[in-house]
């Protein structure tokens, strides 16, 4: 969750609100409303540093309070923003902690903030504050390297995903963990995957670092927890994977494979290079992409459970293991690609970067398959690892066709990023409104919010992108629904991680 970007402002080019509809009527409570008649306005873009980037990751609001508080890594602090009135933010006392914030979380009435220890090797912390006297309550020992927190439904439970990250020698590599706050009973239980070692997951999961066991190479990222508080589904991002938490149990019970999606298929069409002076070029090519979600969502449509994946991919790259390698500098086995000189060319897939830990099937030295990194897409499966429906190409199309200058943007350049992993859907998260579904799906390097109706979730519908031209680079989105907001209408919150800023949408 934490890539190191290096976009700038020219990133964004078009609107400082994308609103294709001027009905303003409050739909917000009609069972029966129309998706199309929504508009999505700006209220107001707040800057929360002043440095180059870091200053404003994920974000959580509390309603008792209407505090909207934000991660703020580069100066171990949760900045803290009253948002009364949404219009015109104000900023407030920050809250400074004794390491490194990774994620954030509000309900009634408590703050829970998921804290790294120095080294991150070391287990972690979620310390808990009041939201109105910004007073620490509690304390809770996790596992290595608290990445994202949330909170049930019912506000009983508290659940982190304890990455676990390797040092960069790759010398000390800390189990993988989910730990589990029961806030009523003030306990806490991390559960680990242990009993998972020796085993073969299969449909494409991945273990794969040097001499890793599977506890240790397994890298929990993003939770989503089911609408009735009993089940949480945590993404494993580089084992391309979904763990499954039974929270009445206490206990992981399932973790899947989620395959690899195939760009040779007619559906799934992308630009592979940026160096092929053709700004979206949309080719099949014989690449395998393992899907490897960062966040995840849950939603209950028509009494049926889906989870929503945003694709983004990640590969290990450090010092003492590195999987990173691109299409033109390894060896193509020859029967498998008779065509490898004309592929390894940089404007077709020389460019490409690949996972250089698969596609030797042979183990003799050269690769009989290529897999790449992310689904350049978001996903909506069953809670079983059912895939319901995957966006294809869209999201590359979607965004060629609207604005050319954005396409797989980097550092302002339109192509740059064809080659890595293009638009790189990282942040995902839903809406309902009357009868209907919205997903909203945060693009880390073209930028902005693509806004689609899933109410159909085999065949979903694109409703809007959301730009600013303040923004860059959005890290973390929350919803805050009528009930709970204080203006009464629904909001869209948007923290932008380069340009250090928070921005606020209204829906109506």
């Amino acid at each position: 969750m934490k890539n190191t970007l290096i976009l700038v402002s020219a990133l964004a080019l078009l609107f400082t609100s994308c609103n294709y509809n001027d009905d303003n009527t409050d739909l917000s409570n009609d069972d029966d409303i129309n998706v199309s008649d929504l508009t999505f306005t700006k209220l107001s873009t707040s800057i929360n540093g002043t440095g180059d980037e870091g200053f404003a990751e994920i974000s959580a609001y509390d309603a008792t309070s209407k505090k909207l508080f934000v991660v703020n890594p580069n100066e171990q602090e949760i900045s803290v923003w009253d948002i009364a009135s949404p219009s015109s933010p104000i900023k407030l006392t920050s809250i400074p902690l004794a390491g490194i914030p990774n994620s954030v979380a509000a309900k009634d009435g408590v703050l829970a903030v998921a804290v790294e220890s120095d080294p991150k090797q070391l287990n972690g912390q979620i310390v808990t504050f009041n939201t109105d006297t910004q007073e620490q309550q509690n304390s809770y020992n996790v596992g290595a390297l608290p990445d994202m927190l949330t909170f049930s439904p019912n506000g009983t439970y508290l659940i982190s995903a304890n990455e676990g990250e390797p040092n960069d020698d790759y010398t000390v590599d800390p189990e993988g963990s989910i730990s589990v706050v029961n806030i009523e009973e003030n306990e806490v239980n991390t559960l680990y995957f242990g009993a998972y070692n020796g085993q073969t997951i299969g449909n494409d999961f991945r273990v794969f670092g040097p001499s890793a066991t599977f506890s240790e190479d397994v890298e929990p990222e993003y939770v989503a927890v089911s609408e009735d508080s009993k089940y949480a589904y945590v993404t494993l991002q580089e084992n391309n994977g979904i763990a499954v938490v039974d929270l009445q149990t206490m206990a992981i019970t399932n973790v899947y494979g989620l395959g690899v999606k195939d760009f040779s298929l007619p559906e799934n069409t992308m630009d592979a290079s940026n160096r092929d002076d053709v700004i979206g070029n949309f080719k099949n090519w014989p690449v395998l992409s393992y899907y490897m979600p960062d966040a995840i969502s849950y939603a209950k449509i028509d009494g049926s459970e889906y989870i929503i994946t945003a694709n983004e991919g990640d590969s290990r790259d450090y010092d003492g293991y590195s999987e990173e390698e691109r299409v033109e500098d390894i060896d193509l086995d020859i029967t498998a690609f008779p065509n490898a000189e004309e592929l390894q060319s940089e404007e077709n897939l020389g460019r490409l970067k690949i996972t250089t830990a698969n596609g030797d099937i042979d183990g003799d030295g050269d690769y009989d398959k290529i897999y790449g990194y992310g689904g350049r897409s978001f996903t909506i499966w069953n809670t079983s690892g059912t895939l319901i429906y995957d966006s294809g190409d869209q999201i590359g199309k979607k965004t060629f066709e609207l604005s050319p200058e954005l396409f797989n943007n980097d550092e302002g350049e339109a192509d740059g990023r064809s080659d890595d992993k293009g638009a790189e859907p990282e942040a995902v998260t839903t809406l309902k409104i009357g009868n209907s579904t919205l997903l909203f799906v945060g693009l880390e390097r073209t930028g902005g919010v693509l806004v689609y109706d899933i109410s159909n979730p085999i065949s979903p519908v694109f409703v809007d992108w959301l730009l600013n031209t303040e923004d860059v680079a959005p890290e973390g989105l929350i919803v805050i629904p009528s009930a709970e907001s204080p203006t009464g209408e629904n909001l869209l919150v948007v923290t932008n991680e380069i340009s250090n800023t928070i921005t606020i949408y209204e829906i109506k």
